[in-house]
């Protein structure tokens, strides 16, 4: 699960878009669901582009796919669609926010074309609903 910009401020950060809950909050219900799922779940977040890019990077021959908030980066950030595109790893696109019903610049994503699919708009459940289609695209495809 890699967390994008910003996101390190959840629980204070616009609680009206995207809730109360803080990023370790969400990390452990990620981890919780992992557990359900028989699977690991694997957290981290930064504000630097290249951070992301090169944890993407990292992930391939460690990790069999990636859950992503790319925050803004989701946006403008054409090296994460590149990393994601290279490393060939099933990814899911999550967002707190329904991007689509938000300010036309997050209309689009550079992610969501290379993804495997993407989930937005039902708060913390789009990180739980992204997981388990991850694991579940996972298991009938590899």
């Amino acid at each position: 699960m890699l967390h994008g910009p910003n996101l390190n401020l959840l629980g204070q950060r616009e609680p009206g878009i995207y809730g109360s809950l803080t990023l370790s909050q969400i990390n452990r219900q990620l981890e919780t669901e992992g557990q359900k799922l028989a699977v690991k779940v694997f957290t981290m977040q930064s504000n630097h582009e290249g951070v992301l890019v090169d944890a993407i990077h990292d992930a391939l021959g460690k990790h069999q796919g990636i859950l992503i908030n790319a925050g803004a980066y989701t946006h403008t950030s054409i090296a994460l669609r590149d990393a994601i595109a290279a490393v060939s790893l099933p990814t899911v696109e999550v967002h707190l926010s329904n991007i689509y019903k938000r300010e036309e610049f997050r209309h689009h994503s550079y992610i969501a074309p290379i993804a495997i699919g993407q989930i937005s708009g039902f708060g913390v459940q789009s990180y739980i609903l992204g997981l388990q289609a991850l694991v579940l695209y996972l298991r009938q495809n590899m």
